[in-house]
């Protein structure tokens, strides 16, 4: 049989006599009842499997019990052998399936097992072996039992070795790849909340940058993606990251991406301060209401993971707002908008659209063809705020199945910018509300939200005590603005559920700089949310 001809049997699944074919080509599997003789024609009860989402394949006997030794023994039942593949399941899970083929002739099973085992060879983005670190102490503590008990025992059956690393204390991870060759790896997983893949994400990309000689401190300096994927096991509070990438926060579905081999390109925000890097965000950037829980519920860990709803009350009755300047350079690159409706999903057009016209950007810049950034039109917005969000994603999760961002994109090169001006405290209860349902959150005059590529913020106090000197490289100014009386003068930024203490930032969004072993979402588009 050549390479590229299709293998074609008759087996037995489940006591039925089956027609089995293996397309290489189209690299699929198929089964479908064959009652009468011949192979016959696959109908709608016919089955598939891609093979890129086949885990392995086993020697067993008829009742899919795999032989120690590793070859059939002398028995009256036929000879088979199984497939343990993907299923999808409801609301974006995977789970683990087998299938089991049987047949009377050794030596037809003894092909199958070799023509399907050529193939999953074949698949070169598969993992081999993993760097793992787990949090024994995010969310509920659940971390390392979640790991040994749901996702060890599929590593293992995908022959996929791993380096466990179980966390000790705040930073191990980031410190362990800076000292480490991560490049012995196929990849790194980290078990926990969005806190442990924020300081994976931090070590992998400041270890990159550190051997290309990168300065992180230059906020428009272009950063050098990793070539490693980051897997997430979710095993915390929210599993925002995971949620917004997966379409769930299920442990064993996680463990199935990466075992295939999954690959999906992420944007990631530099945050600095004063010429320092900060942080880097993937998910929430926030000024105000979400500084402000996070800020508040730091004080009240021994409360536990309720300490954010205790948070969030306490923040949503005092009501603070905060003046200031945002300044932001819109996102031309992109071929959406925040309110198209149009949600981020596997393959997705607009993140592979976008990415294509920002490096045309690019080479024209380059190229001195068109105006550099240094020219190009800064918006500036003044005025009293009640929240500044920025997104890099939709910040989907359990609570807010659509998220802070419904249209949001991974991998455009561009954030969302959420103004929430100064409202009535029943106006801002109706906004947040509309998080957990289908309408329009951006739908009230007291909202505004901006596709941006990089955007600054300077509070009032910052602006009385600099003066002209911290509105440099801001374009029009506010100086003309009327004076307002806040409740309070500053707050402190949310970044990814940690506390930047620096209120006057510059964020830059640097497109595609990180991977993950994820597809995106699957499934169609919603419609878009009623208005």
């Amino acid at each position: 049989m050549g390479a590229a001809e299709p293998l074609r049997s008759v087996l037995w699944v489940k006591r039925q006599r089956c027609a089995v074919s293996l397309d290489p080509a189209r690299a699929l599997l198929c089964w479908w009842p064959s009652p009468g003789p011949g192979a016959g024609v696959p109908g709608e009860d016919a089955c598939s499997v891609p093979v890129a989402e086949i885990i392995t394949v086993e020697e067993t006997d008829s009742h899919g019990k795999q032989y120690g030794g590793g070859k059939w023994q002398k028995m009256e039942t036929p000879f088979a052998f199984t497939v343990h593949c993907v299923k999808r399941a409801r609301r974006h899970r995977w789970k683990c399936a087998q299938v089991t083929f049987c047949g009377a002739d050794e030596q037809l099973c003894q092909l199958w097992l070799q023509t399907l085992r050529e193939q999953l060879d074949n698949l070169m983005c598969r993992p081999k072996h993993l760097l793992v670190f787990i949090n024994p102490f995010g969310g509920k503590g659940r971390g390392k039992r979640i790991y040994e008990r749901k996702v060890a025992p599929l590593f293992a059956l995908a022959a996929v070795t791993t380096e466990v690393i179980v966390t000790e204390r705040a930073n191990h991870a980031k410190e362990t790849l800076y000292e480490t060759d991560v490049h012995k790896y196929d990849g790194i997983v980290c078990v926990g909340g969005d806190g442990m893949f924020s300081e994976v994400l931090h070590g992998l990309i400041g270890s990159t940058q550190r051997s290309a000689g990168v300065d992180q401190n230059e906020p428009r300096t272009a950063l050098v993606p990793s070539p490693l994927r980051i897997g997430i096991i979710p095993a915390g509070s929210t599993d925002c990251v995971c949620y917004s990438t997966v379409g769930t926060n299920d442990a064993e579905t996680s463990a199935l991406h990466i075992i295939v081999g999954d690959s999906l390109a992420m944007d990631v925000s530099s945050v600095h301060h004063k010429g320092a890097l900060l942080r880097y965000s993937v998910s929430l950037l926030g000024y105000g209401f979400y500084g402000d829980i996070i800020k508040d519920s730091e004080k009240k860990r021994w409360m536990g993971v309720i300490r954010y709803d205790f948070s969030g009350l306490k923040t949503f009755l005092s009501h603070h707002c905060y003046e200031g300047t945002v300044s932001f350079l819109p996102a031309q690159h992109t071929v959406g908008s925040p309110r198209d409706g149009t949600p981020c999903r596997a393959g997705c057009f607009v993140c592979r659209q976008s990415r294509q016209q920002l490096e045309e950007e690019q080479k024209k810049s380059l190229y001195g063809l068109e105006s550099s950034e240094e020219v190009e039109e800064w918006k500036v917005v003044c005025g009293k705020f009640l929240a500044i969000n920025a997104t890099n994603m939709s910040c989907a999760c359990p609570r807010s199945p659509r998220g802070l961002s419904p249209a949001a994109h991974l991998g455009d090169g561009s954030c969302d910018l959420i103004l929430i001006r100064k409202c009535s405290r029943f106006d801002f209860l109706r906004f947040l509300v509309r998080h957990t349902n289908q309408c329009d959150q951006f739908d009230f005059t007291f909202v505004e939200v901006y596709r941006v590529k990089g955007f600054q913020f300077v509070p009032k106090q910052a602006e009385e005590e600099e003066g002209e000197q911290g509105k440099q490289g801001l374009g029009q100014t506010c100086a003309h603005h009327a004076p307002c009386c806040c409740a309070a003068s500053s707050s402190s930024w949310n970044c990814d559920g940690e506390v930047l203490h620096g209120s006057a930032l510059e964020v830059r969004v640097h497109c595609q700089l990180v991977r993950l072993f994820a597809r995106g979402i699957e499934g169609s588009p919603k419609p878009a949310p009623r208005r």
